[in-house]
């Protein structure tokens, strides 16, 4: 972390929103002053420490959770979301409930380690794992999301949950839920504008450079098929503009993350009657299903 380039930034733009999306290794060497001034911190959780050191390497969960006691002694009273990654060796509904057992984390989120590379589908049992294992998983974990609800009147932040269930009962339409491209934009080290980070050095996205660009002066990246004929488009959002844009896992790999999100969708609108049951009777807050667009979060995993 260039933490001198950080403060300047941060000393530069007063009154804005700040969020910080890190590993959370090195969360301890930032000044109080500025850690205090986020509204977000993402730090990578993976789930409990098996999980978590089995992707990163022995000790980073003890590390991370060490840091994030620090910051909390220190001051920090905004956000702090255990961002996970989650491959074949996560059992989905297991590891998040651990994480919302802790104290220290406000949210949740995840997302799939899926079309990023082109080398690994033929490498990987994905298709076998979220057909037994993630999704059905996943529908375990919406249970016990909506029993926690009915017990407790409290509703556990999980992204994934809490973003889509918001669009279902305000009826609305989402577009990329990240905000790639449309209210969120990666400026890299010389200057040029991009959609989103992972799109960095892909030239035929660039959007303009900070030093002539307008916010107007902007185009928006629009999605491609088959996002856009899509009947769940309209909850989903698209999910991934770079994997949109690139589909290195082809046709069948692109069908297969996309049932995942047609699961989630699925199983989400089931218990959409219970929410808004509990939202009538007054056991829940409209507010509970509230997000924040600017925090980077893609919502669908």
């Amino acid at each position: 972390m260039n933490q001198a380039k950080l403060k300047e930034f941060m000393d530069a733009m007063p009154g804005r929103r700040f969020v910080l999306q890190t590993n959370g290794i090195l969360l301890d060497k930032l000044d109080s002053e500025y850690v205090n001034r986020f509204k977000s911190i993402f730090v990578s959780l993976d789930g409990n420490e098996s999980l978590t050191d089995h992707y990163r390497g022995e000790g980073t969960y003890r590390k991370v959770i060490d840091n994030l006691v620090k910051i909390t002694e220190q001051g920090f009273r905004g956000e702090i979301v255990a961002r996970m990654t989650v491959a074949e060796a996560t059992e989905i509904d297991t590891q998040v409930l651990e994480l919302v057992a802790n104290p220290l984390i406000s949210a949740v989120h995840w997302q799939l380690d899926a079309l990023f590379w082109q080398n690994d589908y033929m490498k990987r049992n994905f298709s076998k794992w979220i057909t037994e294992s993630y999704n059905p998983r996943v529908n375990r974990l919406i249970t016990k999301w909506i029993e926690h609800m009915r017990k407790e009147g409290k509703v556990w932040r999980l992204y994934p949950f809490v973003g889509i269930v918001g669009s279902l009962l305000a009826t609305k339409v989402s577009k990329l839920r990240c905000g790639a491209g449309w209210c969120v934009f990666n400026i890299q080290t010389d200057g040029n504008i991009t959609p989103c980070p992972v799109m960095a050095g892909m030239k035929d996205y660039y959007l303009g450079s900070i030093n002539l660009a307008t916010p107007q002066s902007l185009r928006i990246v629009d999605l491609n098929d088959p996002c856009l004929s899509c009947d769940i488009l309209a909850v989903c959002g698209g999910r991934c503009l770079y994997a949109n844009v690139t589909k290195l896992w082809g046709a069948k790999g692109y069908y297969e993350v996309c049932q995942t999100v047609r699961n989630l969708v699925t199983g989400l609108s089931e218990v959409l009657p219970d929410i808004e049951r509990m939202l009538h009777d007054g056991k829940l807050n409209p507010t509970d299903f509230e997000g924040s667009i600017y925090n980077g979060c893609e919502v669908i995993p």
